[in-house]
């Protein structure tokens, strides 16, 4: 098999290494785009103090799941007020990371617009300028600092666009587990399984290669080794620091796969029942899973290793009792959705574009 694995982010990591934004940036000017919480936590107050004149301004209203109504006014703030500073910090989830991508790049006429033209044609987006992109992850899960996806919903549309351009990929992430220390329970959990999906889905995957193989099998086991525990001791920063890199090495994983069949189904059920990304694409993994067995002998084999069981079976029980042990229900009904309307969901999904990235076989 030929294959190729390619990543150009240059990655800053371990406690602490927030301190190194400064030689990062060196004589550029920078916007920091966030989450609201991040001035509350003092997350945002940390950049400022760090880079001091060198931060032009701040945009701290990323909502979840940022949509293409929010973005346009958004984006033309950024081109109107900070066209000429050169680097954009996103500070937080998956959802800044994403939001920064979609505000970097300078259209002809600096509006929102042309943009979201071609993201609902498919056309191309053609390059006009952009800034630079330093991406500064506070969960452990998107792995959007290594990637260059961005996620865009337009939910007047009811549809949601994956953005993907050359420029899109990160100079530079820093990944500081002490900036995840605050987060909640809920979004510790959601963006934990959110990382574990995104390395089964890499596995499970057309696109597949030794090297995001790789990443994906540590990423797994560090998610079921140290998820469990980390929800009953949220203040731990030891254990926040294994989610860290387990977080990043999913994404390094599926930067060069991108995702399948369970991304594929978990978008519908973010769209119309507001279900949070990370427990949308997770909840099914099992299903999948049971669906890629028999498809192929290399991956077979990796995922019974991966969960150190013999048979297929036993690898679906234990994915499933892992998900169902902190809380996560399997079942489809569970979501309002009954066999039959799983099947034809299961069926539609495999014809979307990370849908025909599983592995080939029956419906």
């Amino acid at each position: 098999m030929k294959w190729n694995y390619y990543n150009p982010v240059s990655i800053h990591g371990g406690i602490g290494v927030l301190e190194n934004l400064p030689t990062i940036v060196g004589n550029r000017t920078a916007l920091l785009v966030a989450f609201p919480e991040a001035a509350e936590l003092g997350l945002s107050q940390q950049v400022e103090k760090l880079l001091g004149d060198r931060l032009q301004g701040v945009i701290l209203d990323v909502r979840p799941n940022p949509d293409v109504s929010w973005l346009q006014d958004t984006y033309a703030e950024v081109w109107q007020r900070y066209a000429q500073v050169d680097c954009i910090i996103a500070l937080g989830g998956g959802s800044s990371i994403d939001c920064a991508k979609a505000l970097l790049s300078a259209t002809s006429t600096r509006d929102f617009r042309p943009l979201l033209e071609c993201l609902r044609s498919g056309s191309s987006v053609p390059f006009c300028g952009c800034k630079k992109l330093i991406a500064i992850p506070t969960t452990a899960g998107t792995g959007s600092e290594v990637t260059p996806w961005a996620t865009v919903w337009d939910s007047g549309m009811d549809r949601k666009y994956s953005l993907h351009l050359p420029w899109t990929w990160a100079e530079h992430a820093i990944v500081d587990p002490s900036l995840m220390v605050s987060l909640p329970k809920s979004v510790t959990l959601a963006s934990g399984l959110d990382a574990m999906s995104h390395a089964l889905e890499s596995i499970w995957n057309v696109n597949r290669n030794p090297i995001s193989a790789g990443f994906a099998c540590q990423a797994i086991g560090l998610v079921m080794a140290t998820l469990p525990t980390l929800m009953n001791d949220l203040g731990n920063v030891a254990l926040r620091k294994k989610m860290a890199e387990a977080a990043l090495k999913a994404g390094l994983a599926f930067s060069n796969t991108k995702t399948a069949l369970a991304h594929s189904i978990s978008y519908e059920f973010t769209l119309h029942n507001g279900l949070p990304h990370g427990i949308a694409c997770s909840f099914c993994l099992p299903r999948v899973m049971q669906l890629a067995f028999g498809r192929n002998a290399e991956v077979d084999n990796l995922l019974k290793d991966i969960f150190q069981v013999q048979t297929p079976v036993n690898a679906v029980e234990r994915l499933t009792q892992f998900l169902e042990s902190m809380g996560v229900a399997t079942h489809p009904d569970a979501y309002g959705v009954s066999e039959e309307e799983w099947a034809s969901l299961v069926n539609r999904s495999l014809e979307g574009a990370r849908g025909k990235n599983f592995l080939p076989g029956t419906k």
